[in-house]
């Protein structure tokens, strides 16, 4: 074993021993820097079960590199009054957040480590940096073109499937789905977890959106409950904003913030005030489609019946006609036989010509009669062709359309991508599994096909 230094301050005049070296440079600092201000970012905050709260000071330069780091603390007395203050503003400690704030320099020799203690924190300077910070996103993000680009993608008819970024089993998360639930549609949410607040944030979401884009989804949702306004800070960052400008599908935001609008809000297809309202517009642009086809049905029935009436019409005229034919012969035939009771007593030969002109002009009566009725009845025939078949090229049209919406909403349902041979296995929690480690060796999985259920239990993790 090697001799332990005597605990002296000094071995000799020259040299000092680790721990009184340690003293010698805290009681310069304590001297030289009572109290100073210095601004920065919050990194890695904790609170400790005493109250006190420790977390790193950082300062970002390009690209969000961190330039330097402080480690800081923030005594359990003088943390009450710093939460106090910030939450007059709408603030509060969390990651991300750019503080100004008193500190004294302080080393611990034990520890060999250059401590921050915090003794204040301006509140307004948080309020301003966020500004700063946003302004030159959204100024970047007009300069290069992307403020209005995820505006200008289509949003299907009938989005039914939606790709929802959140984080699982948060209020936000239970909000939309039971929304979309209620609606009794046949919506299919392909979700994929993400953290909405603190340093992961802006990681999280940027990844979970890219992941719902190679789904399939018709559009995005990116929801969270309420909180501080500080909690937000997330959702004005550069890499968030680009996630959602960039993003192949249409983003609808949902942020539960009544007042602020983030960057992300800015950049989105449609933002809105609550993940409810998110959920509640999907819904009603499905009940708009539903209005829609009911609607082309009403017209086809109404183009329908006004050929039919047209026609029932030109029928009931040739009719009527045909009947006035009919009684005009009668009349004929009975002037006919008066005119031949009259001449009676005639010369049998004015008799016979009269008889014979009567007779022609009967035949002719007799000829017209039938060919103004074939007439009639070959014209209400030819418009009946008609009619039928405007009828049936509408109907056709109104099926066509009718069978490809009914093709497309078939071709979405769950029961049909498991028929293709895919299937959805279960842990314990009754969660769908993603993962191999979400689960553990000896649990029981569940897997669901097309066909029904396979119960089997982990051996192995790979």
């Amino acid at each position: 074993m090697m001799p332990r230094a005597p605990a002296t301050e000094r071995l000799d005049p020259e040299t000092y021993t680790v721990s009184g070296l340690g003293r010698e440079l805290q009681g310069l600092l304590r001297a030289a820097l009572p109290s100073v201000w210095v601004a920065g970012e919050i990194q890695r905050l904790k609170t400790h079960a005493s109250g006190h709260v420790y977390f790193e000071l950082v300062e970002k330069g390009d690209g969000d590199a961190v330039v330097g780091k402080l480690d800081a603390v923030l005594w359990r007395g003088d943390a009450a009054r710093v939460r106090t203050l910030l939450d007059r503003h709408g603030q509060r400690m969390a990651d991300g957040l750019a503080i100004r704030c008193r500190v004294a320099l302080d080393f611990y020799p034990p520890h060999g480590k250059l401590q921050v203690q915090v003794k204040e924190v301006d509140p307004v300077f948080a309020l301003g940096e966020l500004a700063r910070r946003r302004e030159e996103t959204l100024a970047e993000l007009a300069a290069t073109g992307l403020l209005e680009a995820n505006r200008e993608r289509p949003l299907a008819a009938l989005p039914l499937h939606v790709g929802l970024v959140t984080s699982a089993g948060s209020a936000a998360y239970h909000d939309f789905l039971a929304t979309l639930a209620e609606s009794g549609y046949g919506f299919r949410v392909t979700f994929v977890h993400a953290a909405v607040q603190g340093s992961e944030a802006e990681r999280a979401v940027a990844s979970a959106l890219a992941l719902v884009a190679t789904a399939g989804a018709d559009c995005a949702a990116l929801v969270r409950g309420g909180g501080a306004r500080s909690d937000l800070a997330a959702f004005d960052s550069r890499a968030i904003a680009l996630a959602v400008a960039r993003s192949p599908l249409p983003v609808l935001t949902g942020l539960g913030h009544e007042i602020d609008q983030t960057v992300a809000d800015r950049v989105a297809y449609q933002a809105f005030k609550t993940p409810t309202k998110v959920a509640e517009f999907l819904v009603a642009r499905m009940q708009g489609a539903d209005l829609a086809v009911a609607r082309l049905r009403e017209r086809l029935a109404t183009a329908s019946r006004l050929p039919l009436a047209r026609a029932a019409t030109a029928l009931a005229v040739a009719e009527r006609r045909a009947l006035g034919a009919r009684a005009r012969l009668a009349q004929l035939a009975a002037r006919l036989a008066a005119l031949s009771r009259a001449l009676g007593g005639a010369p049998p030969r004015a008799l016979r010509a009269a008889g014979s002109r009567l007779r022609l002009a009967a035949q002719r009566l007799g000829r017209e009669a039938p060919r103004g009725l074939d007439r009639a009845e070959r014209e209400w025939r030819q418009l009946a062709v008609r009619l039928e078949v405007t009828a049936r090229g509408r109907l056709a049209l109104a099926a066509a359309r009718l069978g490809g919406m009914a093709r497309l909403v078939t071709g979405l349902a769950p029961e049909r991508t498991l028929r293709r041979g895919f299937s959805v296995t279960r842990g314990p929690s009754g969660r769908a599994l993603r993962a191999p480690s979400e689960v553990a060796p000896g649990e029981r999985l569940t897997t669901q096909l097309a066909g029904g259920e396979i119960a089997s239990r982990v051996e192995e993790r790979r």
